[in-house]
């Protein structure tokens, strides 16, 4: 079941790169008490994830954080060391939280998981943005895959 508007995030433990390895980082931490844009995309250094997506989330970073967000995430079905490369290529710095979703167990949890075997990709997140408020989902926008229309920073934006 997909997760909706009003929903609590489920409690899991996703990865970040730090300078020392991979750090483990649980959802209650990064979400809780904060006002968090999330986005999540199929995978790092996929075409629009890399040009379109990431970018339009550092393009817009000072207005979004101006509308007191706290934390802007992208999330990827990815490991932790591909995530950090993808972060350090695309010259996020400390802007956006890369985070690790290398089981896929956090975008499972939240429904939004597709099969991308077809394309030898395995399970993969689906593309979308969400604005989360102290843990509880207070906007969801969710491609209709392949399309890239309403996850995008701009739109999450003018949401804010």
């Amino acid at each position: 079941m997909t997760i909706k508007t009003g929903d609590k995030l489920p409690n899991i433990e996703l990865t970040v790169m730090t300078d020392n390895g991979p750090k483990p980082l649980n959802t209650d931490d990064i979400f809780n008490e904060k006002k968090v844009l999330l986005f999540a995309l199929p995978g790092a250094f996929t075409p629009t994830c890399s040009a379109a997506h990431l970018p339009g989330y550092l393009a817009f970073y000072n207005a979004i954080k101006a509308k007191g967000v706290d934390t802007i995430a992208c999330l990827a079905t990815n490991d932790a060391f591909v995530m950090g490369a993808w972060g350090q290529a695309q010259n996020v710095g400390d802007k956006i939280l890369m985070l690790a979703d290398g089981n896929a167990e956090f975008t499972r949890a939240v429904g939004l998981s597709i099969d991308r075997s077809e394309a030898n990709m395995g399970v993969r997140s689906q593309r979308y943005a969400m604005i989360v408020e102290d843990g509880i989902v207070a906007q969801l926008n969710i491609e209709v895959s392949p399309k890239f229309e309403v996850s995008d920073a701009l739109t999450m934006l003018n949401l804010l």
